[in-house]
């Protein structure tokens, strides 16, 4: 998949893993992968910029939790940022049914204008 594939769904993407509850940063990027199958693999220079992002609107929280002798920041949703992934969900099924439609054209149930 090409590396830009996850521009503009990045945010959608963050906030649905985190929906389970709080991971650290490595933690969010192994799950991305997970879920799709191995598709995607972000970067960690592509992940925390857009993490301090969300926290910084209200989207996410952030910890330091010690593990061992080492430290890591936890992220987890907000209740704004639960409403933000019920938006983001809406708006991402309202976009794949729009494109869908043009690219496939035979499997749309949308009658012509």
């Amino acid at each position: 998949m090409r590396p830009d594939a996850v521009r503009g769904h990045l945010d959608a993407m963050l906030l649905s893993v985190l929906e389970a509850g709080p991971l650290h940063g490595y933690a969010i990027i192994t799950a991305v992968q997970d879920r799709s199958g191995g598709a995607l693999e972000l970067r960690t220079g592509t992940i925390y910029p857009a993490l301090n992002r969300l926290e910084r609107l209200g989207l996410l929280r952030s910890s330091w939790q010690s593990v061992g002798e080492r430290r890591r920041r936890c992220y987890e949703l907000t209740n704004v940022g639960r409403r933000g992934l019920a938006s983001e969900r809406s708006a991402w099924q309202e976009f794949t049914s729009a494109i869908g439609s043009v690219l496939n054209p035979a499997a749309s149930t949308r009658p012509a204008s």
